[in-house]
């Protein structure tokens, strides 16, 4: 990741369009001009993964953390169990203890690797110049509160007409649907947090979505009615494309950055197949890149749209930063065989990511060695109906293999053929793809 810090954190985000809300501008700037100043973001656990949409919060954490600020990310093991009202039209499902467990250590993981973080003593440090984030779980302070001393120490600062003033609160009251008691008394934890932090970690400045501005407030005055000292807040607008819809969702469901639930493979097609419309945007907020390149990249894109430079530029970006550079060149190469021209020979990761990604058939390498009637082969993969279908195919030149159109005159597939030593790749027309793994006999 890069290490050079912009001179100006603040017109950086405003630059990537990464300002909504903020507390007084100019005391904030004045705040963020004397690094190392301690900056928390809160995200609860309500998945064992983050998605698309944890991914722009993460990486404003981590614009602030080369800007010489100090991360601290915050898993909320007890606000999860109580559930955010922010943006819903109806009460989360509760999640118990050894589901909020699992889910905070999966978050943990995907976290170490967007964030760098401080040693196994969990005490904030600087490493290669710069402060190392922590990371804390809220429920290590507010699991043991007594509720009498709770309502006495933060109740009492918040009054009802502030928290029905929320929008997060109207709407779900609004809505006819009510809100709980439960995810009413969201705002008060997360207030808490911020005061608990401020008063044990230094943290000045809580960032978060759109949604989070009401409970962001909340902390923000507590932590002034308590302790008599200012601290700030941050917001971006939530991530959505250009016509509006929220982004990071596909039919099936979120993009993770979990490689189990979203791969590495499907994580760099999404982000080749967004609009144009979206580029710049998504460039600017969900990569790393200095705001000058961003715009270079648009702007050799804009010349000639139909190679895709600027979506290939973001899905490496993206990927390299959650999946790691070897997944990332996996997935290109990848992405390069299945949709367009590829420099031989394929590597072997691409193939690897294939397997994952194609429908595969496993032949035994003793037929391979002996030769399989390609015909046949064809029929054994899918890829054609019956073997005159196959021959069919195969005489009008819809049939690939290994990228090469395969001559009416072949009769057979060999281990000759496999690449690797593992793989062959068939395909029918332009589009219809089987992978052939070789397997011991």
């Amino acid at each position: 990741m890069p290490t050079s810090a912009p001179v100006d954190v603040l017109s950086d985000f405003e630059a990537r369009g990464l300002i909504h809300d903020t507390t007084d501008p100019q005391a904030l700037a004045r705040v963020l001009a004397r690094p190392p100043v301690s900056v928390y973001l809160g995200i609860d656990p309500t998945a064992d993964s983050l998605h698309v949409g944890h991914l722009l919060g993460v990486l404003a954490l981590r614009r602030l953390q080369l800007a010489g600020h100090r991360p601290i990310a915050l898993a909320g093991g007890a606000t999860g169990m109580i559930g955010d009202p922010s943006g819903r039209s109806e009460e989360r499902n509760l999640l118990d203890r050894p589901t909020l467990a699992a889910n905070l250590a999966a978050i943990e993981g995907q976290l170490r690797r967007l964030l760098d973080f401080a040693g196994g003593d969990g005490e904030p440090g600087r490493r290669d110049g710069l402060p190392t984030a922590i990371l804390v779980d809220n429920a290590s302070w507010t699991a043991e509160i007594a509720l009498l001393d709770f309502l006495r120490d933060v109740g009492k600062h918040v009054t009802v007409n502030q928290m029905l003033a929320k929008e997060s609160v109207r709407s779900r009251i609004g809505g006819g649907g009510g809100i709980s008691y439960t995810e009413f008394s969201y705002m008060l934890l997360q207030a808490h947090d911020f005061l608990w932090l401020h008063q044990h970690q230094g943290c000045e400045l809580q960032i978060g979505g759109s949604d989070q501005w009401g409970n962001i407030t909340a902390g923000i005055d507590l932590v002034r009615r308590r302790t008599g000292r200012p601290v700030h807040g941050l917001t971006w607008p939530l991530l959505t494309r250009s016509d509006g819809a929220k982004f990071g969702k596909t039919a099936t469901g979120n993009i993770w950055l979990d490689a189990g639930r979203t791969s590495p493979y499907a994580f760099f097609q999404h982000w080749m197949q967004i609009d144009d419309a979206d580029l710049r945007r998504f460039l600017l907020q969900l990569t790393l890149l200095p705001v000058d390149e961003v715009d270079e990249v648009v702007a050799e894109h804009a010349r000639t749209p139909a190679p895709r430079k600027g979506q290939r530029r973001l899905a490496w970006e993206t990927t390299a930063l959650v999946h790691g550079p070897a997944e990332a060149a996996a997935a290109q190469a990848a992405t390069e065989v299945l949709f367009g021209d590829h420099a031989a020979p394929v590597p072997e990761a691409a193939y690897r990511t294939l397997e994952g990604e194609l429908a595969t058939s496993f032949v035994p390498r003793r037929r391979l060695d002996e030769g399989i009637q390609l015909d046949l082969l064809l029929v054994e993969t899918g890829l054609s109906s019956s073997r005159g279908d196959a021959r069919r195919q195969v005489a009008q030149g819809a049939v690939y293999l290994n990228d090469q159109r395969v001559d009416k005159d072949r009769a057979v597939a060999t281990s000759a053929d496999l690449r690797h030593g593992r793989w062959i790749l068939l395909r029918r027309g332009r589009r219809e793809y089987r992978l052939v793994r070789a397997s011991p006999d």
